[in-house]
């Protein structure tokens, strides 16, 4: 079985999707099984995919098509003659921004979440148009799908019209090698050294988009915590700049606080774990997930979390968090006021995250795709 994986959505490995890509490819490369995997990448994200090189046939895709609209026209333009080329069997799009009309092999696609649904303003006109209509369409012609939680595989039925019986819940897994309890003095000694984190502190690692991630509502909500409490937590906020983050960090700088309202910036593999490891709790108060990755690596290092429940978040940290509404300030203020102040209880929570985390693995999740595989081809081939 020759699977080709589209790459092109991994933005350089800075978001939940490109963490999902490399993860999994990861997973699928080390999967007992006959099958092998040919990896689209554009040139400039080669250096991500060297762990696959000697183990991957790797096809370069020239920068020229990294835009969105050029992106999307080699998928359906040019990648379809590629694809026959090669002799492809399946193709794996993980994403639905790339999903194809056509092809000369079967097609599954990933499907996150169906954010444009949810959030207004999400994304500019152009975009919520194409997340709408036309990937409506779209994702009725593939073989199959996969989606990473039930309650986006019910937003697809729902949205999308495809039944449930059409699609496969597989969940993500997390690197259990990387996210797991440490040893916390060190951990406190390299965020003090690496950010000057030197005081309890909330975090919240998530890109800086607004309205999505819900940043300003963090931000009342850390403001009147503090005016409450005199506490001496700090917030310590982890991400790259997305859009709307001049506006996150414009409220930050009027905050009376601003002096405790820390930003990291995109945080680096290698130092998240010790990140999470020293934070006094996680705190996520997205408006929408499809998943949610930070929660359950947050969990597996030992961090006790505050998370909202809206989108997947709610199966995701089923009752292993403490719970707030993130348009609610007051509600939010009471969870950091509770978290910062009852230890007995950050210390059940971080019991139960370790446990609850252990049920999200990879090799689990690739075992599952490559089931999906075959269902994609079985029916490609009963439709011939």
């Amino acid at each position: 079985m020759r699977i080709a994986f589209s790459t092109s959505v991994l933005q350089r490995g800075k978001s939940g999707v490109g963490q999902y890509i490399l993860a999994l490819v990861r997973a699928l490369l080390e999967a007992p099984g006959d099958h092998e995997i040919v990896l689209l990448v554009l040139e400039e994200e080669l250096p991500l995919f060297a762990f696959a090189r000697g183990r991957a046939e790797i096809v370069t895709v020239p920068e020229t098509h990294r835009r969105a609209v050029r992106n999307i026209l080699w998928h359906h333009t040019t990648l379809p003659g590629l694809l026959r080329r090669m002799e492809i069997d399946v193709l794996h799009v993980p994403s639905y921004r790339r999903m194809v009309w056509s092809a000369p092999c079967a097609r599954v696609a990933t499907i996150h979440d169906l954010a444009p649904f949810h959030v207004r303003g999400k994304y500019d006109p152009a975009r919520m148009f194409y997340g709408k209509v036309v990937v409506r369409q779209l994702a009725r012609r593939q073989e199959e799908i996969i989606a990473i939680s039930q309650n986006t595989a019910r937003d697809i039925e729902r949205f999308f019209g495809v039944p449930l019986q059409r699609q496969h819940v597989v969940h993500n897994g997390i690197d259990h090698q990387r996210f797991r309890p440490g040893l916390r003095p060190e951990a406190e000694s390299e965020v003090a050294r690496r950010w000057k984190l030197d005081s309890p502190y909330f975090l919240y690692v998530s890109r800086l988009e607004h309205p999505a991630k819900n940043h300003v509502r963090l931000f009342d909500a850390f403001n009147r915590f503090k005016s409450q409490t005199a506490s001496p937590w700090l917030l310590a906020i982890g991400g790259g700049d997305w859009p709307g983050a001049e506006l996150i960090r414009t409220a930050a700088a009027q905050s009376p606080f601003s002096r405790d309202i820390r930003f990291l910036g995109f945080v680096p593999d290698d130092a998240l774990p010790a990140l999470y490891q020293a934070a006094g709790t996680m705190v996520y108060p997205s408006l929408f997930e499809g998943f949610g990755f930070p929660p359950v690596e947050a969990m597996a290092c030992g961090c006790p979390v505050l998370s909202s429940t809206r989108g997947a978040l709610a199966e995701v940290i089923g009752n292993a968090a403490e719970v707030l509404d993130p348009e609610n300030v007051d509600s939010m203020t009471q969870g950091l006021s509770r978290m910062a102040s009852d230890g007995a209880r950050r210390k059940e929570l971080t019991r139960l995250g370790l446990v609850h985390a252990a049920g999200f693995d990879w090799q689990r999740n690739a075992s599952q795709v490559l089931a999906v595989y075959r269902e994609a081809i079985a029916r490609r081939a009963a439709s011939s």
